[in-house]
This record gives structure tokens, C-alpha cells and sequence, in this order.
């Protein structure tokens, strides 16, 4: 199997150069197909049941055809995978990562090797395996090879093939590059010549223009690590009291001398100062104050980082010299007075949680120090507050942290630092706020810092926080709020803020909180706090957002920036300006973000020639997103018109026609943000695949426009460009999909991946299917539900049902009509647009129109049993109304000649019906349910409405009836929860003749009451029960006529059986006792099975059971399947068209007559014989002689002989 590929444009049209700032361009076509193991077919023979459709409360349905299908919805955790199609057009999961996938490309080498598909993003892990940011995923075998070395998150690669490199963006730290490197063929991480960026890479795009070397903060150095908070130790101290204490050179910066203030080591005796962390740090500058005590003081030293054991290299100013050194192994302090203290700058920024400093010279006795600081670039500000800045050092407003909530400090583990961590049940709450030290204005990149959840093994109890930061005192622009998961499995960092901070002062503060989400359902919800970063980002050279790269160039040329139009392009944007995506058609590359100029609002084009604003001066919102198919470019954003305006139905997506320089609505598009755009090939209305247009973001319903209504959505929706309309208003059979794509790569060879989190299906139908050799839908559109009760599962009990979706159906074909029949809890639109309520006519034989019964039934009601007797239909339920100005309930008739009500049976009382059956060749309605009483008659759990009126079968029966069979026309099957004369049982008979209830053989066996029932041959004899256990498990027995047969065995914790029943089969199975070899036992409901998870449908061979049928809903759960429904009842007719019963008892009677005649003539033939043997001869046959020779017999004797040779049984009974 070959996965499907959308088209590309050819590497033909694709210019030499590198453009950084984007998504991911279109990428070559998969060296080997991806197979997937394809399940057995069923050899279900459903020839003669006519037509068959499958029932339920779902969105979507699927057959089970090949392994790694399910039912699971998409996930909501932040966590994202990397998916391929099924060749019935479902996605598979090939390996899933802890956080989010934002772009992807197949890695070909110059030799035209695949060598995997490099996958980027904010995760730690994917497939299993810890993978900082990127990793490289087979597209053969699915194995993941981590591309270790990376720290942060990956937003954009592009691989080149030319020179077998792909080049990496982000925002992240690796070898010495940040938010920009490359990875060189089997080389590993190479820095490019410009060592990254000082703000994050957003998109990368091959184009015939393309990177860029940034300043560091224009204040290094600025915060100070805590040393304060430090477990500090020493090595061969003086004994001399007031010196002994390492801890006395901590926040000392005067530099004085004395007791309390000096650390001294024993008289001519190297030693050692160290501190151990509580976190991690990367110091860019290390300040020393000597001492002078006494004459004393270090001359040599060296600083050991732990848990590297490295010894770093510095530089420095050499106080005698002015000049720049550098030192290892021996770092000199100067003992002059005049000096009162030395930096020395890290050559190497290292990550570390301790240092050590070795005094291996002194003057005088001996050594020792006045004072230490240690400095970093980074600006933290940390959850525990021992680890922020120290107060003793004088700063006028430190980092710090206020808090809220059960927080406990949390052991750091394998993570940079300890942390806060808190438990929460639902009404509990808890926050954290961080008060960073920002002592300059600017333009900040912020990271929120979350240790992973291995490491604590709170995985399964981690969810989403909210972010929200108070960045100035701007009254436009204040600050911002944001949602993040925390539930990757090893340590990350979020971007959660880009844009302007305000420095701090006496009467502002700077400050991001952290506190849980509202609305999570787990019930002890676990949320951590460990760290906020602020890096200061500074534009120089010229670089503002956008850089034109050239690959074959060794080194940056800043002189050169004049000289291209797209670096000139980004120079031109105000500051503080941010480029999201970038798309490139011919030489022309398009530019998308959040800046306003007087012409270039948030979009416009970059050629050769210069910079070309788009038609309306660009969007008056934030562009996100961007993808171009052809000459169409479709736009995703925060943003409603054009900048100038007059542009309609362009709210948060877009299609530009660059050919023409117009714009173009999606509809009336969507009410939230659109993150992402990734497109997809389905088959809409031919065989033939299209490409259609995916649209990902924080939106909840799709605009209505023209005749289409508005729709509710998940933040996910589909545009059809050929129907020029949303997949969700087009009533044809397409897939079902419904979660988040990401992004989308090529496979050389043919095929595609995807990265998301989807739920999908072979066929978006709601509550009903029909099915054959495959699944289409009904030619009606019944409105999803977007919740799901979880009772909703059950379909029938003794009390309120609280049911949603289809619960029943038939086909009513009498006199060559064509109608189908559905009933159940839902919402369909009416040929006329009404809404119809709960039970909806397709008639087929009048172009599929769609009718209901009007509002005389309550929207309330519940539709669980149809039944058709003759022309008139029975439906029944929860339901109520007024018809025909009296009062239903329970029970209605409908006449399906005149569409309009009959008269009524009167109503019933004390509860639903569950169960509708006609009595075989009669008229007679048998209703079973909840109810006790019909009309004015006492008539519980059973009864029968015949010649308009009701009449209690039997009188011994009491309880609630759930489900009904016939086993012949006397002889009617209830299961329930049922008392015969007070005593309890599951399973009754009722004997129409004898109007007489009698408890089921052995139905004592039966472990609760009976929710479904179904015969297992003809005559139900035999039978197939199932429901809930007294003890709340679920049970499935068959009774053989002797004996009842456990198989729950099956079925795992929480299953829920609606529906059984036995089908045929094209191909037998291996035998069973338990099941015929030609049959098998389709069982429906919610099904928990054992080492496969959750299905709506599983078949029963009497060994094994085998998914069937998989649903999903439109609240991003499984679904469930009430029942099976056929046109022809002809359950138990072998394959190969047997003759019906009536034609084969005609037969055998034929036979039987034939026979009685042969047997009369061979022995009146045999008499004749016998007589002649014996000489016996004609008797006179002349009028005159037929008295003569009779003589009278007394009529006592004649009967008298009559009983000779007779037993005394047969005597009697003729004497009776």
C-alpha cells in the first residue's frame, strides 16, 4: 500500500538560496511504502436480509480492516504524533511524542538515500524515546533515532538535498548556535556561520533571496546566581575563629578585611571554597574580592564546575597591564590594595548545579578571600525563592516570587533545578507568581520551564496551566495570557511571550503567573512550578525579523545587508515586528506576521525587485499561517478584513490569488484564531483524491454563509476548494476527521506523514449507517451532540433512560414502498428545513425525502422500540405528547399510508417501553418496558394491544420487560428484571394458547436481569441473553436447549451490551459448541475487549472475538451501537437460497399424500392377490340376489368385536 501524496511543485521551480522565519515549504515525494497488517474479512452473508443498517450514538463509524485502528478520540493534552494513512483513509499513529510536532521534512541525501523524515518541535520524547526537540523518525520501520544535543524547542526545518544539510530554527540552544543551526549529513550539529539568532526562528524557505548574526543584550552579565541559598563547604580552613567560616565571603562586597568578613585557609596549606545548587545555571562572569588580611591572600586559583568536573577557561583584564588575558589551570589575583576586585569571563557558557575554587599559590601565610559573585546573561526568576537573586546584594528590586496553594519543594532528579509541585483536587487552587529583575526595556523573548513528568511519576495527572504576564504599564498593550500542557515526560521550555517588557521600578514590576486551567476532569490534578526566563533581544546590523542566507558562503558579510531586498524588507518593519510564515512561489516569497507599516500590514510580498504590498495594504490582523497550493494562497490568523477593508467573510482565514492580487473568504470562515493550515487528499465525491484545505486553531464554530447554517466545531475544520464550501455542509459520505494537524511532509516514492492528534473515521454519519459490503450513510442529516452523557451507554433501564443518538430502525417496504425508519434522541433537518425530532421518515420512493411525525411527540421524548403491523406503525419509548388532542404516552401508532396519527391506544402508565414485537400471522402488538399499568388496566412489564384495545397476557407476570422474541407463534421469549407469581427471574415465557407466564429453563443461572436477547436458532430454543451482572459486570450466555453457557470471559471491565444477534456467514469458521461454523453472534454495544481496547460492534465465532464495527462522537469519545436492523428477518437461511418454511411444509406434505396413495394401491393390489391365492371369487352382482343370502347381525356383537386385540388405553378412549 502506497500512502496518498498532495501535489508539490517541482524542485524545478524551487531557487537556490535560504529564507529563515517559517513553517516548512513543499517537499519532494517516500522511498517504501508504508504497509499496514490488514484484519481477516468477517464473511458476513447478508444477502437475504435485503437492506441492513447498523444503529447508534456516534459521528463517525469504521470497519475494523487492518491493525492500529481504534476508537480513541484525539488527544487533549498537548501531545501530538506522527501519522500516515490507512488505505481505507483513516490515520494510523506511528509514534507519539509528550508535547507538540510543529514541522517535518524527508532528509534525502546528495546520493538520493532516504535518510528518514527529521521531526521537530516542543516535545522531550517521541515514540518512547527522549528526544530534546528533534529527532529522525524511518519511515520503514518507524524506529526514532534522538538528534541529541539540542535544548528548547524546534518550530521549522528545511532539508536540503543539495548539499545534505537541514537546516533547524527555533527557539534553543545547541553547540554554540542559538535558535538557528544545521544538521550536515551524518556529521551531526554544525553552527552556521552567524552562531543563530537572538530571537526565535519561526519558518524556513528555499527562495532565490535568505539568515543572520544578532547582538547579546547590551547589558551582559546582569543577574546575579544566588550563592547565598548554596550549601557551601571548604577544605583545609584556618582554625583561627572569625575566619574558619566559608560562608563569610558570601554577599560581601565591600571587600573589608576582619572577622566575619574573611575566609582564610590554614597557614600555608592549599585548599578549596565550594557551593553545591539546588538548581542549574550557566554563569558568563565570575567576580573575586582578595583578601589582605594580615598580609595574606591568593595568588593562584582555579574554578572546577560540577556536575561536569571541567575545569573552565576565562578571560580577563590584567590590573598591572591593562590587557586581556586568559587562564585555566593557575588564574592569578592581583594583591594590591588599590584592586577591590578581579572578573573573569567565562570562555565557555556551561550549564552546572556546583564549582569548586582550588587556591593552589598565596602571599604571604597563606590564603583566603574577601567576597564571590557569580554572574549570568539569563534573567530568571525562580518558584523557590532561595533560588532568585539575594537580597543581601543591595539590588534595588531583586527577583523574587509570591504564592498560593499547597505547594511542596520537589527533588530535582533529572531536572535542572528542585521545584514546586502541588496537588489539586477540583476545588482546590494554587498559583505562582514570578517578579523578574528586568533592569532594561526591550524587546524579551520569555520561556516557562517545566521539569518533566518521569522523573515524579505524576504523567497521568499533569495537565494544562494558564500563563498570564503583566509585561508595562501601557494601557494598549499590557501583557498577555496563554495555555501551556505540562505533561511532557522530561524537562522543556515554552515560548510563552515575545514582545516588549518594561524595566522594572518602585511602582512596576514585571510578572507572570502560573495556576491550573479551569475545566480538567482529572480529580487530583498535578501542576508544577519551577522557572521563568527572560532573554533580551536586541536587533544590530540591520536584521529585523527576516534574513536572506546564502549556503555557500563561509562566512556573514553584515556589510552586505543593504544589498538584499528581503533583508531590507525586514529592516523596513518597526520594531519589534514578528514574521510567523513564509511561502515562496517562483521568486516571489510571501511574508506573514504581526506589523503595521502605511502599506505593509501584516502580510505582503518579497521579489528581486523590492517589496510588494498585497491587495488592501494586507490584513488588519495577525497572520499565524500560511500554505500555497497552486497559484491560491490560503492565510490563517487574527484577523477579519483587509487593511483597508471592503473585503467580506475574511474573519481568521483567507485565500489570496496571486495571479490575480485579490482576495478571496472561506465561507464567512471561523470565530477563533487559525494556528495552522495543512492540506490533506480525500475522495469527496469520486474516486479520484483532492486536495482539500485543513484548518487548526482556537476556534469553536465555522460562520454560516449563503444557504449554510453555522457550525460547531473543535477547533478543526475542513475546506473543500472544488465544492467551494466546508467538508461539514456537504451532505455526501466522506471520512470522518476531527482533532489538530500541524504539518505535513512528502515522502520521496510516494506518500505522506502528518503530525497531530486526529480522530477519524471511514464514514462521518450521525447515529446511523447503512451496510453491505461496506459502509455509506443515509440519506439524511442528523445533527452531531456534542456531549455525551455517560449513561448514555445503556440502553435500556428501569427508570429515566438518558439516551442520545439512534436507538432503533427498520425498512417498511409494503406495496413496493421504500422507506426507512429511524428513531431514537436526535435532531435531523427536514427536506423543508424544519427540524425533526427523534423519529424521522426517509422515504425512498419520493427522492429520499425527509420527514417527521410534526410536534405533536415532546423533543424530550426518546424513541427505543418501532415495530410495523402491517401498514401502521408501533414506536415506543420515553416519550410523551398530545395527539390528537389527547394525551400519549409510552406508545404511539402512526399510519404510514396517510402519514398522520391513528387513533390512539390509550396511554400508558408507571414507566417506558422498551421492547415492541408482533405476534406472528395476527394482529396482535405485544409491548413490553417499565410501565404497570395500560389505560385503566392493571398490565405490568407485558402487554398486548389487539382489535384497539389492551388485554394483560396472563396474570402472573410482574417487573420491567427489556427485550422480546418470538419463537413461534405461540411461544414469546421477555427477558428483564421479572417476577412470575413474586418469584424473581431474567427470563420468562409467555405460551399464547395457555395464557400462561412460566420462568425460563434454568434461568437462575442468569446472573442479573436481561438487556438483550436474541434466538440462536428458528424456533429460539435456543437463546442468547445478556445484560448487567447483580455484582455491576457484564455477562453474555447462550441457553442450547438444556443448558445455559457462560462466555463473558470475552469482554473486559466496563463493557455494555444494546444488542445481539445472529448472522450468517459466506465462509464457515472453525467449529464451536458454542456457535455453528456457518454463523456468528454480532454483538453490539460499548465494548471493552481485552488486548484491542473500546468497540461498538464485535462478531462472536464461540472461540474468539473480533472488533466489527468502530465509532467515534463529536465529544471526542467512542461511541457506542444500539442494534443491528434488516429489510428481511431471514437470520438462520444458509448461504445457497433454501426454501422459505411455507414452501418446504407444502413440500412435505405433498410427499406425504403421494406416499399415502402409493402405500393404498400397493395393498389394495396385495389384497386382491391374496384373495385369489385363497380361491375367493366375485360375489353375485344381480339385482334379485344382493339381499338374498344377508343375513341380520345383533348390533351388540357388531361392536363387541370391535375392541378385540386393542390396548386398555386405546379402550378407554374409545369409550370416551
Amino acid at each position: 500500500m502506497k500512502l496518498p501524496s498532495w501535489l508539490c511543485p517541482s524542485d524545478a521551480n524551487r531557487p537556490p538560496l535560504l529564507q529563515l522565519t517559517l513553517l516548512i515549504t513543499c517537499l519532494a515525494p517516500f522511498t517504501q511504502a508504508i504497509t499496514f497488517n490488514p484484519i481477516p474479512s468477517a464473511n458476513l452473508n447478508l444477502d437475504n436480509l435485503g437492506r441492513v443498517g447498523l444503529a447508534g450514538d456516534f459521528s463517525g463509524i469504521s470497519l475494523y480492516q487492518f491493525e492500529g485502528q481504534n476508537e480513541n478520540g484525539f488527544s487533549t493534552n498537548g501531545s501530538q504524533s506522527v501519522l500516515a494513512r490507512f488505505p481505507n483513509g483513516g490515520f494510523a499513529t506511528l509514534a507519539s511524542a509528550d508535547a507538540g510536532i510543529q514541522a517535518m521534512c524527508s532528509f534525502v541525501m546528495q546520493d538520493g538515500a532516504m535518510a528518514g523524515v527529521v521531526v521537530g518541535g516542543n516535545f522531550t520524547s517521541l515514540g518512547g524515546i527522549e528526544s530534546q526537540g528533534a529527532a529522525l523518525f524511518n519511515q520503514n520501520t518507524s524506529a526514532i533515532t534522538p538528534l541529541t544535543g539540542l535544548s528548547g524547542q524546534v518550530s521549522a526545518l528545511l532539508c536540503d538535498e543539495a548539499t545534505n544539510t537541514v537546516y533547524v530554527g527555533g527557539s534553543f540552544k545547541g553547540a554554540n548556535s542559538t535558535n538557528a543551526i544545521a544538521w550536515v549529513g551524518t556529521a551531526g550539529w554544525t553552527n552556521l556561520p552567524f552562531s543563530g539568532f537572538n530571537g526565535p526562528v519561526t519558518s524556513i524557505t528555499k527562495a532565490s533571496n535568505g539568515l543572520g548574526n544578532a547582538t547579546g543584550p547590551s547589558l551582559p552579565d546582569q543577574q546575579i546566581i544566588n550563592i547565598s541559598g548554596a550549601n557551601i563547604t571548604s577544605g583545609s580552613s584556618t582554625s583561627t575563629p572569625g575566619f574558619n567560616e566559608p560562608t563569610n565571603i558570601v554577599c560581601k562586597t565591600s571587600g573589608t578585611d576582619g572577622a566575619g568578613n574573611t575566609w582564610l585557609l590554614a597557614d600555608n596549606t592549599p585548599g578549596f571554597w565550594k557551593a553545591s545548587f539546588g538548581f542549574g545555571f550557566e554563569p558568563t562572569k565570575l567576580r573575586l574580592w582578595n583578601t589582605h588580611q594580615d598580609g595574606r591572600g591568593t595568588k593562584t586559583w582555579r574554578y572546577t564546575a560540577f556536575p561536569i568536573n571541567g575545569i573552565m577557561n576565562f578571560t580577563y583584564i590584567d590590573p598591572a597591564t591593562g590587557q586581556n588575558a586568559s587562564c585555566t589551570s593557575e588564574c592569578p589575583l592581583s594583591s594590591n590594595t588599590s584592586v577591590p576586585y578581579q572578573d573573569f569571563h567565562f570562555v565557555n557558557v556551561i550549564g552546572m548545579n556546583g564549582f569548586q575554587i582550588d587556591i593552589s599559590a598565596w602571599y604571604g601565610s597563606g590564603g583566603g578571600l574577601d567576597g564571590i559573585e557569580l554572574f549570568e546573561n539569563d534573567i530568571f526568576a525562580y518558584a523557590i525563592d532561595t533560588f532568585n537573586e539575594p537580597t543581601c546584594a543591595g539590588i534595588q528590586i531583586a527577583s523574587t516570587v509570591t504564592k498560593t496553594g499547597p505547594w511542596v519543594v520537589t527533588p530535582s532528579q533529572q531536572s535542572s533545578s528542585e521545584y514546586l509541585s502541588a496537588s489539586l483536587s477540583a476545588s482546590e487552587s494554587a498559583s505562582v507568581v514570578f517578579l523578574p529583575d528586568i533592569k532594561q526595556s526591550g524587546n524579551y523573548s520569555v520561556n516557562m520551564y517545566t521539569p518533566g513528568c518521569i522523573q515524579d511519576n505524576t504523567c497521568t495527572s499533569r495537565g494544562r496551566i494558564n500563563i498570564t504576564g503583566i509585561m508595562s504599564t501601557e494601557t494598549s498593550n499590557p501583557g498577555f495570557y496563554t495555555e501551556i500542557f505540562q505533561t511532557n515526560n522530561y524537562d522543556k521550555y515554552d515560548q510563552i511571550y515575545f514582545g516588549y517588557i518594561e524595566a522594572g521600578s518602585a511602582s512596576f514590576r514585571p510578572s507572570v503567573t502560573l495556576s491550573p486551567a479551569a475545566g480538567q476532569s482529572t480529580a487530583n490534578l498535578s501542576i508544577v512550578a519551577q522557572r521563568v526566563g527572560f532573554t533580551l533581544i536586541s536587533s544590530s546590523g540591520g536584521l529585523n525579523s527576516l534574513f536572506e542566507y546564502d549556503p555557500t558562503q563561509a562566512e556573514v558579510d553584515t556589510s552586505t545587508f543593504a544589498n538584499s531586498t528581503f533583508d531590507q524588507a525586514g529592516a523596513s518593519l518597526p520594531i519589534g515586528a514578528g514574521v510567523n510564515a513564509l511561502q515562496t512561489s517562483g521568486s516571489t516569497t510571501y511574508v506573514g506576521g504581526n506589523f503595521t507599516t502605511s502599506t505593509l500590514n501584516n502580510i505582503f510580498a518579497v521579489s528581486s525587485s523590492g517589496t510588494t504590498a498585497l491587495s488592501g495594504n494586507g490584513l488588519n490582523g495577525q497572520v499565524m499561517t500560511m500554505f500555497l497550493n497552486g497559484t491560491i494562497l490560503y492565510v490563517g490568523g487574527n484577523f477579519s478584513n483587509t487593511s483597508t477593508g471592503g473585503s467580506t467573510g475574511l474573519s481568521n482565514v483567507a485565500a489570496y490569488d496571486t495571479s490575480k492580487n485579490t482576495w478571496g473568504a472561506l465561507g464567512a470562515g471561523v470565530n477563533g484564531i487559525v494556528t495552522n493550515i495543512v492540506p490533506l487528499l480525500m475522495n469527496i465525491t469520486t474516486n479520484q483524491p483532492e486536495t482539500v484545505i485543513t484548518l487548526t486553531g482556537d476556534f469553536t464554530q465555522i460562520f454560516g454563509f449563503g444557504s449554510n447554517s453555522s457550525v460547531p466545531v473543535t477547533g478543526f475544520a475542513v475546506w473543500v476548494p472544488s465544492h467551494n464550501n466546508w467538508l461539514q455542509n456537504l451532505r455526501i459520505s466522506t471520512m470522518g476527521i476531527n482533532g489538530e494537524l500541524t504539518a505535513s511532509v512528502d515522502i520521496p516514492g510516494g506518500g505522506s506523514l502528518f503530525a497531530g492528534s486526529l480522530s477519524s473515521s471511514q464514514l462521518s454519519a450521525n447515529g446511523a449507517a447503512a451496510l453491505s459490503s461496506g459502509l455509506s450513510s443515509f440519506p439524511v442529516h442528523i445533527q452531531p451532540r456534542t456531549t455525551q452523557s455517560s449513561s448514555s451507554l445503556s440502553k435500556r433501564a428501569a427508570s429515566s433512560q438518558n439516551v442520545s443518538g439512534v436507538v432503533t430502525g427498520l425498512f417498511y417496504d409494503n406495496g413496493g414502498r421504500n422507506v426507512t425508519i429511524l428513531g431514537g434522541h436526535f435532531t435531523a433537518m427536514g427536506t423543508n428545513g424544519s427540524n425533526v425530532n427523534n423519529l424521522v421518515f426517509i422515504n425512498g420512493s419520493n427522492s429520499d425525502t425527509v420527514t417527521g411525525v410534526g410536534p405533536s411527540l415532546s423533543e424530550d421524548s426518546t424513541i427505543l422500540a418501532l415495530a410495523l403491523q402491517g401498514d401502521t406503525l408501533y414506536a415506543g419509548g420515553e416519550l410523551t405528547g398530545t395527539v390528537n388532542g389527547g394525551s400519549v404516552n409510552g406508545l404511539v401508532s402512526f399510519n404510514l399510508i396517510t402519514a398522520s396519527f391513528d387513533t390512539q391506544p390509550p396511554s400508558l402508565a408507571g414507566g417506558n417501553v422498551n421492547a415492541i414485537s408482533t405476534r406472528p400471522d395476527s394482529s396482535d402488538v405485544y409491548v413490553g418496558g417499565s410501565f404497570s399499568a395500560a389505560g385503566s388496566l392493571s398490565c405490568p412489564a407485558v402487554c398486548v394491544f389487539s382489535a384497539s384495545q389492551w388485554d394483560r397476557p396472563g396474570t402472573s407476570l410482574d417487573g420491567v420487560a427489556n427485550a422480546m422474541v418470538w419463537g413461534s407463534q405461540t411461544s414469546l421469549v421477555v427477558g428483564g428484571a421479572l417476577s412470575i407469581n413474586g418469584a424473581n427471574t431474567s427470563l420468562a415465557t409467555y405460551n399464547a394458547k395457555a395464557q400462561n407466564w412460566t420462568a425460563g429453563v434454568g434461568a437462575t443461572a442468569i446472573p442479573g436481569p436481561v438487556t438483550a436477547l436474541a434466538a440462536a436458532n428458528s424456533d429460539a430454543s435456543q437463546l442468547w441473553v445478556a445484560g448487567t451482572a447483580t455484582n455491576g459486570s457484564t455477562f453474555l450466555m447462550k441457553f442450547d436447549g438444556a443448558n445455559w453457557n457462560s462466555v463473558s470471559a470475552g469482554l473486559g471491565n466496563g463493557s455494555t451490551i444494546r444488542g445481539l444477534q445472529v448472522l450468517s456467514l459466506s465462509k464457515n469458521h472453525a467449529p464451536s459448541n458454542l456457535v455453528p461454523a456457518s454463523e456468528t453472534l454480532m454483538i453490539t454495544g460499548s465494548l471493552n475487549l481485552p488486548g484491542f481496547g473500546n468497540s461498538s460492534a464485535a462478531l462472536f465465532n464461540g472461540t474468539t472475538f473480533e472488533p466489527f464495527a468502530l465509532t467515534t462522537t463529536a465529544a471526542n469519545t467512542g461511541g457506542s451501537l444500539s442494534q443491528i436492523f434488516s429489510q428481511n428477518q431471514n437470520f438462520f437461511s444458509a448461504p445457497g437460497g433454501h426454501l422459505a418454511k411455507g414452501f418446504v411444509v407444502l413440500i412435505a406434505l405433498g410427499i406425504a399424500l403421494g406416499l399415502t396413495f402409493l402405500l393404498v394401491v400397493a395393498g389394495v393390489i396385495a389384497d386382491r392377490l391374496r384373495k385369489k391365492r385363497e380361491g375367493y371369487s366375485l360375489a353375485p352382482t344381480s339385482a334379485f340376489d344382493r339381499s338374498g343370502g344377508m343375513s341380520r347381525v345383533p348390533p351388540e356383537q357388531l361392536f363387541s368385536s370391535l375392541g378385540q386385540g386393542r390396548s386398555g388405553v386405546e379402550k378407554q378412549s374409545t369409550m370416551i
